[in-house]
């Protein structure tokens, strides 16, 4: 796989123009929340549940949100051997930040990372192997928690014809997904091959929107493959633990938030709450919407609301985890990056490489 592919830094106007379709994708979605919200409940009961909260529930809500934070840099750990904790927590939160705000928010992300990752000193391939397994393996755990899902609500004796459906697909995806991967680990010549008609689409794209074609080939796709393998024969267990960590850090921060607000198991069960996360973690991770914002509060007050939750009381868990699970995130995200600018001024400015990788964030 291709080291990088380097192109001109956007002009005033454009980052302009960017900015301008973020913002105004924001307000929009805002403005779709606020007609929503009073289909389920009024803003005047949203408002007593969410006071209702204890110091001591809110304090909590505080701890596993932190730890929430504080997983994001362990995958990109188990995939960069050498990298320590802070940069790499770092790099993965400021690339977070990016995915959430801007336009194509994922391939931008992966680009923040490489940036930070090269100024601290780490090669080109080595960045680019990291990234890519970090995005493969992250696809490929968040399409095997629908089946999970299943499985558990399957062993409680409930079932749900949405999450079957998405746990069907899921698992054809997951199972494509893991004979690709396998396929271009098992053979050279298919990596090649494989990395040739990639490369090719890319590159029609790019000349749609009138850009030069991309400069890798299945040659490198090749070379990815061999150094692949090599690492994680001695890692992948190190990658998996941690991705799935880092995933599941999200879901104890929705469960906590649930009983905090007072829906006990006797309305959605640990199991019906893990359901309703898996369905909206793969929605959500369509890149359509950044960070899916809109998808995922629409998709999961409805999910939770099915199960059995009170409506106000669910809005308000709901209101209340995706502020702890991206709002926070975004705000270390922004710090470790602004620190990261103060400390490699010119960097950015100088530079403008994006890893050919997958359009998955290597969040959490």
């Amino acid at each position: 796989m291709a080291d990088t592919q380097v192109a001109t830094p956007p002009s005033r106007r454009s980052r302009l123009i960017a900015a301008t379709l973020s913002v105004g994708l924001t307000l929009s979605i805002i403005a779709a929340l606020i007609i929503f919200l009073p289909r389920f409940v009024s803003y005047s009961d949203l408002w007593d549940v969410l006071k209702s909260l204890s110091w001591l529930e809110l304090s909590v809500l505080t701890v596993v949100a932190a730890i929430n934070v504080l997983t994001y840099g362990p995958s990109l750990m188990a995939a960069l051997p050498g990298i320590r904790y802070r940069p790499a927590l770092a790099a993965t939160l400021a690339a977070t930040a990016s995915t959430t705000i801007a336009p194509g928010g994922p391939t931008v992300g992966l680009g923040i990372s490489y940036l930070m990752l090269r100024a601290w000193g780490f090669s080109r391939s080595r960045i680019t192997l990291a990234l890519g397994l970090v995005t493969i393996w992250t696809q490929l755990v968040t399409l095997s928690f629908p089946l999970m899902a299943f499985v558990l609500l399957w062993i409680s004796g409930e079932s749900d014809p949405i999450l079957e459906t998405i746990s069907l697909v899921g698992l054809l995806v997951m199972l494509a997904g893991v004979g690709t991967v396998f396929l271009v680990f098992r053979s050279a010549s298919v990596a090649r091959k494989l990395g040739d008609g990639a490369a090719s689409i890319v590159s029609a794209g790019l000349r749609f929107v009138r850009r030069p074609p991309v400069g890798w080939s299945g040659e490198q796709f090749a070379r990815f493959r061999s150094d692949a393998i090599d690492l994680l024969r001695q890692r992948w267990h190190w990658l998996t633990l941690a991705t799935y960590g880092g995933h599941l850090s999200v879901f104890l921060v929705l469960l906590v938030t649930l009983r905090a607000v007072g829906i006990g198991r006797d309305e959605v069960s640990i199991a019906e709450s893990f359901a309703a996360w898996s369905i909206i973690r793969v929605l959500g991770g369509i890149p359509i919407l950044p960070n899916g914002i809109g998808v995922v509060e629409v998709g999961l007050t409805t999910a939770l609301v099915g199960f059995g939750g009170d409506e106000a009381r669910v809005v308000a868990a709901v209101v209340v985890y995706r502020f702890l699970s991206v709002v926070l995130p975004f705000v270390a995200g922004a710090i470790a990056g602004a620190l990261w600018r103060r400390h490699h001024p010119g960097v950015a400015e100088q530079t403008r490489v994006a890893p050919v990788t997958s359009a998955i964030p290597p969040a959490s």
